[in-house]
């Protein structure tokens, strides 16, 4: 009996493995082509969901009493979160969405349609078996977009829940377009996904460095497996016994742990780094044409930019590669008029590299600003630039661990909520952060215990100095393997936005912004989408 629950567990396993890199390593685009209906090229859904409960799947566990959301609260945040699906786990793999028989049409699609108008496209799912799906779940994403105006906006896609989905999209500029839809994920990878995220977060493992005097008075160097010390099944390989070292941070309640060494004591710890990575593949193609006529509608914003304002969808739209915001007016910022809206600032970022590169930018855009060498690591920090004549200081640190960097200082990271809760704030300081990258293989409490020890250090700070200016930059798109799925970081995404629903901070979605350019996608965003993120960002410091 034993060696045959061995062997269909072993079976089991296989057709997950080979669901995740069948719908997870490789993303495709869907055209449509008169009657036929092809492969082809783009962008996030908004999913309209009713409860779905998957039964191989277990409900989200209830809230620990430190996880820092009220039980109504969460309650809230698993409801939005909710995602639907198969409704048991599917283990033919015949049976998922199959890209090259997924299709989708435009409804209605008129000779000519005019500037502000919306296009409505319809999905729909089909299985390798060319069957048509009977349920949800698969997450697309869609664009439309013109290389020729190099101009493209985001589309909304919201799951039917019957194997088919709505696409809608807002004719922004006058000219040419077309539409792309990609299938990210099928259904079934999703399943797998939140499985995986659930009871299996130690997939994606960090190392310690140990650097001491061995037991002979030699120099010794101990690497050992690394993580967060989280009570949730994935997370238990290594907290049996007295395995371990432990690192607790008497603020966050955060504990870091590592094996413990053989020969070296635990405060010994030296170094940080991440365990492993993965990579994917493209596949591209066209779609029709839609022709759009100008008209008397305004699609841009023309309220000045300021905190606590709603991000619409679409959130704005690229024309000539400048993002067109519909949040709020947005600038475009020279050298000379970033230099006149940084003066007498202290920007201080926290964050992943995707907050580093708006460090970079912004000190590589301002000849004045002057990078200080502080002797530390690049994907950990701190850094520091400044401007002595206009009184400009710039800093960025990456957050506190986990972290998938190279070897780093550990002593070097630190947690957001910490540094928030050290700064007096004051209208001449302007705290930018963003959370996700690397906690997207985490379970939802351990995201959402530490979002919630940042929203009380922000909420304290704005309380103290209510003049402090606070901006959330959103995750982005880009992650779609296994180890950081857009999928999971969508899901952390909707958790940080729902947090700091109420409070006085601006949110500002690159999201939308990273998902619909036509550049070729990347974690790290080329430049033209980093000066744009950075023009929403001062647009926000000195609102026009």
């Amino acid at each position: 009996m034993a060696a045959h629950r061995h062997a269909e567990h072993l079976k089991f396993l296989i057709v997950v493995i080979t669901v995740i890199f069948v719908s997870l390593g490789i993303w495709f685009w869907v055209e449509d082509k008169g009657k036929e209906n092809k492969l082809n090229p783009y962008p996030v859904p908004r999913h309209n969901i009713t409860k779905s409960d998957d039964p191989h799947i277990p409900p989200p566990t209830k809230p620990m009493p430190d996880i820092g959301f009220a039980p109504q609260e969460w309650q809230h945040v698993l409801n939005i979160l909710q995602w639907p699906g198969p409704a048991q786990m599917v283990k033919d793999l015949s049976k998922s969405t199959a890209h090259s028989n997924t299709y989708f049409y435009i409804t209605e699609l008129q000779k000519n349609h005019t500037v502000g108008e919306e296009l409505h496209v319809t999905v729909v799912a089909r299985d390798f078996k060319q069957k048509p799906k009977q349920y949800g779940g698969d997450f697309f994403q869609a664009k439309l977009f013109s290389l020729k105006l190099k101009a493209s906006v985001f589309g909304e896609v919201t799951d039917l829940q019957n194997g088919s989905y709505s696409v809608r999209f807002l004719l922004p500029w006058e000219g040419e377009a077309w539409v792309a839809v990609r299938l990210i994920h099928s259904s079934e990878a999703v399943q797998v996904l939140k499985h995986q995220r659930q009871y299996n977060s130690d997939r994606v493992y960090f190392r310690g460095t140990f650097v001491g005097t061995g037991p002979n008075g030699t120099q010794l160097t101990e690497v050992m497996e690394c993580n967060a010390k989280w009570d949730r099944a994935g997370l238990e390989r290594m907290q049996k016994g007295k395995c371990c070292c432990e690192y607790p941070d008497p603020r966050t309640g955060e504990v870091w742990l590592c094996k413990r060494p053989q020969h070296l004591p635990c405060d010994t710890l030296v170094h940080h780094m991440m365990g492993r990575s993965q990579t994917d593949k493209w596949i591209k193609g066209n779609n029709s044409k839609i022709t759009i006529l100008p008209s008397n509608t305004t699609v841009g914003a023309t309220e000045k930019c300021r905190t606590g304002l709603q991000t619409p969808i679409p959130a704005g739209f690229f024309m000539k590669d400048v993002w067109i915001s519909r949040v709020c007016a947005s600038d475009r910022f020279n050298a000379v008029r970033m230099t006149q809206c940084l003066k007498d600032r202290d920007i201080y970022m926290m964050g992943d590299s995707t907050m580093r590169q708006w460090f970079h930018y912004l000190r590589n855009a301002v000849p004045s600003i002057k990078f200080m060498n502080l002797h530390t690591a690049e994907q950990a920090g701190p850094f520091l630039a400044v401007d002595v004549a206009n009184n400009i200081v710039l800093r960025w640190r990456a957050h506190g661990p986990p972290l998938r960097s190279r070897r780093s200082p550990f002593a070097d990271l630190h947690y957001i909520s910490n540094e928030i809760d050290s700064l007096a704030g004051g209208s001449h300081q302007v705290i930018v952060f963003n959370l996700w990258a690397h906690l997207t293989t985490f379970p939802l409490e351990y995201f959402a215990r530490r979002v919630a020890r940042i929203r009380q250090a922000v909420v304290a700070l704005l309380k103290r100095a209510p003049g402090t200016t606070v901006i959330i930059k959103s995750a982005n798109t880009s992650y779609k393997d296994v180890f950081g799925s857009d999928w999971l970081a969508l899901q952390l995404d909707t958790i940080l936005r729902v947090a700091f629903e109420g409070i006085n901070v601006a949110f500002l979605d690159v999201w939308q912004m990273t998902s619909c350019h036509n550049s070729r996608e990347n974690i790290h965003p080329n430049t033209i989408i980093v000066r744009n993120e950075i023009d929403l960002l001062l647009s926000f410091i000195c609102p026009a």
